[in-house]
C-alpha cells in the first residue's frame, strides 16, 4: 500500500514562507510566525507538514488511513482558482489572519498568474486540480490523456508562479481512477479529497455556503472542507463564515508540504508550443483599442 511509506509530521505553530517557493510549497526558508494586526483574529493554531512520499491520501470521503486533526480544527481548501472572485477570498482569509491551501486548475493559472502570485505571496499553501478541470473517469479517456491532464496542470502553475507548487493534488469531482491514484503515488504526490464538500458551487446565496459548512461541522466536529474560490457566494459569505467559525470554537489548521512536485520537462515543453505566438505588432491594448462612441 502506497499509503504505508507515506508519514505525517505534525508542526505546531504557524510559519511564513520568505519567499515564492517558501509559500506556495511550504519548504524552503522561513521566517517566524507571521505578524497579524487583529488580535481578534481567528488565526492559525498550527501548522502540520505533510510528506507525501508514495502519495498518502487525506479526506475520510474517500481515505481513512491518516486522520491527522483533533476535535474542533478544521482545514480549509479552495479548488478551481485562481480566478476574479479569488482576491476577494484572500482578503477575508488575510483580515483573520487565516491560511488555507488552494487547488488550482492550469488553464486558470495562466489567465491570472498575478492572482496566483498573491496567493503565494499571503503565505498560502498551492496545490493543483488538473489541466482543464476535466473528470478523468469520463468515457473515452485513456491514461496518457488523464496523466497529460494532471502534468500540464502542475507545469501550467508552476511556470505562472514562477516557483514550485506543492505535491498536492485534488481530483476533479472527487473521482480517483486507481491508476491514476498509483501514478500519484510513483510521483510522490498527496491526494486530497474532503471531510466536508460545501457544495458552494450550488448556493445562490452566500449564506447557503456558509450554513452547508457550519451545519456539516456541529455533525463531524472537525474536517477538511472543501470549498471554490470560484464561486461568487463563496466569495461573499467567507467573512462570515470566519466569523462563525471563532464563535463556534472552531481551530484553523494550516498544511505545508515537506517538499516540492518538480515538473515534467515534456509537458513544460507542451504548453510553451500551445501558447499562442505573439505578432509583430508589441504595441499596449490602450494604443490599439479606444472607445470612439
Amino acid at each position: 500500500m502506497r499509503g504505508l511509506f507515506a508519514c505525517v509530521l505534525l508542526v505546531t505553530g504557524t510559519i511564513a514562507g520568505s519567499s515564492a517557493f517558501a509559500q506556495s510549497s511550504g519548504t524552503g526558508p522561513a521566517g517566524g510566525p507571521a505578524k497579524c494586526d487583529n488580535p481578534n483574529a481567528l488565526g492559525v493554531a498550527r501548522t502540520v507538514e505533510i510528506d507525501t512520499t508514495g502519495g498518502p491520501g487525506f479526506g475520510f470521503e474517500h481515505f481513512k488511513q491518516h486522520d491527522f486533526l483533533r476535535n474542533n480544527e478544521v482545514l480549509l481548501t479552495f479548488d478551481d482558482g485562481p480566478w476574479t472572485t479569488t482576491p476577494a477570498v484572500l482578503k477575508a482569509l488575510a483580515d483573520q489572519c487565516v491560511k488555507a491551501t488552494f487547488f488550482v486548475i492550469g488553464k486558470h493559472s495562466t489567465y491570472y498568474p498575478e492572482i496566483l502570485k498573491q496567493v503565494a505571496a499571503a503565505g498560502h499553501t498551492i496545490g493543483t486540480h488538473t489541466w482543464g478541470h476535466v473528470d478523468l473517469t469520463k468515457k473515452g479517456m485513456t491514461v496518457e490523456h488523464a496523466k497529460e491532464e494532471i502534468e500540464k496542470g502542475i507545469s501550467a502553475a508552476s511556470l505562472s508562479l514562477g516557483a514550485p507548487v506543492a505535491p498536492f493534488f485534488r481530483f476533479v469531482s472527487l473521482k480517483h481512477p486507481p491508476e491514476l491514484v498509483t501514478y500519484l503515488g510513483e510521483r510522490n504526490i498527496a491526494i486530497f479529497s474532503t471531510d466536508m464538500d460545501s457544495f458552494d458551487f450550488k448556493a445562490r446565496k452566500p449564506e447557503q455556503v456558509v450554513n452547508a459548512v457550519m451545519n456539516k461541522l456541529k455533525k463531524h466536529g472537525k474536517g477538511i472542507v472543501l470549498m471554490h474560490d470560484f464561486q461568487h457566494a463563496t466569495a461573499e459569505g467567507l467573512p462570515d463564515l470566519l466569523a462563525q467559525l471563532k464563535a463556534g470554537g472552531y481551530k484553523v489548521v494550516h498544511m505545508r508540504a515537506k517538499g516540492t512536485v518538480k515538473t515534467i520537462a515534456q509537458y513544460d515543453e507542451m504548453l510553451k508550443k500551445e501558447a499562442k505566438l505573439p505578432t509583430l505588432d508589441q504595441r499596449p491594448t490602450a494604443n490599439v483599442v479606444r472607445d470612439v462612441e
